[in-house]
């Protein structure tokens, strides 16, 4: 019972401590991402993706990915027009021959996307330390732009009298001579 008591006074004190990242109380921390998902080039900031799919799907985010995919994939074609092409290293004029002259069976293609955020799902901590870790020891399941995100247990009483409990509390009433009482 020491060691949980320990604990409740060492998380009272980071709770107390730690940054609120301007949100009002009951707080607590998420984890938020991003995502790129289909937008509308009249309305949203964003950029045109291009890909190749054939039952995989391969994204070309510069000339060289394009240029390798083409040179592993398509290697076949290759005919001295595709070869200036390839030796330009001007990947929208590389996408535009391949358009005109690789795409008949529409494997190449482009799309405009915008970047989301988003909350994770799943992620909840008391700490934005512990969010921090879980970050660090994670990082493999995220986007490098992923960030620790406070938010607002809004309209949550429960949630809101247990923050207070354990921000409040006096656990030194609990422990006589630094010792739990075994009750």
């Amino acid at each position: 019972m020491y060691e949980d008591l320990k604990f409740l006074k060492e998380l009272q004190i980071e709770l107390n401590t730690q940054e609120t990242d301007c949100q009002a109380a009951p707080r607590f921390w998420t984890i938020m991402d991003y995502k790129k998902s289909t937008g509308n080039e009249d309305y949203d900031s964003g950029e045109y993706e291009y890909f190749h799919h054939d039952g995989d799907y391969t994204a070309f985010n510069n000339f060289n990915d394009l240029k390798e995919f083409v040179e592993e994939y398509y290697e076949e074609d290759i005919d001295d027009e595709l070869i200036w092409y390839l030796n330009q290293e001007d990947f929208d004029l590389l996408w535009q021959y391949i358009e005109k002259n690789m795409n008949d069976d529409g494997y190449f293609d482009s799309v405009f996307v915008k970047e989301e955020e988003f909350i994770v799902p799943n992620t909840m901590f008391l700490t934005k330390a512990e969010a921090k870790r879980h970050l660090e020891l994670n990082k493999k399941y995220y986007t490098s732009k992923a960030h620790t995100y406070a938010m607002t247990a809004l309209r949550a009483p429960k949630v809101e009298r247990l923050l207070k409990i354990l921000s409040e509390f006096d656990f030194d009433v609990l422990t006589e001579g630094g010792k739990a009482y075994e009750n």
